[in-house]
């Protein structure tokens, strides 16, 4: 499986209250319970007006029908390529 960030316009997403985004959670893992074993949520981060959400998924198609199923619009969603830290300065070539 590939990993995914995708990127979610929703407008005051910041200001939801915890019970909020427990149901938003909840919707989304229904979903994902009917899509089976090809995608996987990471973990999500909140911003004023927009969530970025990483995922794991065979591929970009999976990630489209998640979000028509779920109601979470998929604005923009990007492969990554590679990851790399802090502590890749102190990789060996």
């Amino acid at each position: 499986m590939q990993k995914y960030i995708i990127e979610r316009d929703i407008p005051k997403v910041g200001t939801f209250e915890r019970e909020q985004l427990r149901d938003a959670s909840k919707a989304s893992n229904a979903v994902l319970a009917e899509l089976g074993p090809e995608i996987q949520w990471v973990e999500s981060f909140v911003t004023d007006d927009k969530t970025f959400c990483v995922y794991l998924a065979k591929d970009e198609a999976i990630i489209q029908r998640h979000a028509k199923m779920s109601g979470f619009p998929a604005t923009k969603i990007t492969q990554v390529k590679r990851l790399f830290d802090p502590t890749t300065a102190h990789a060996s070539a």
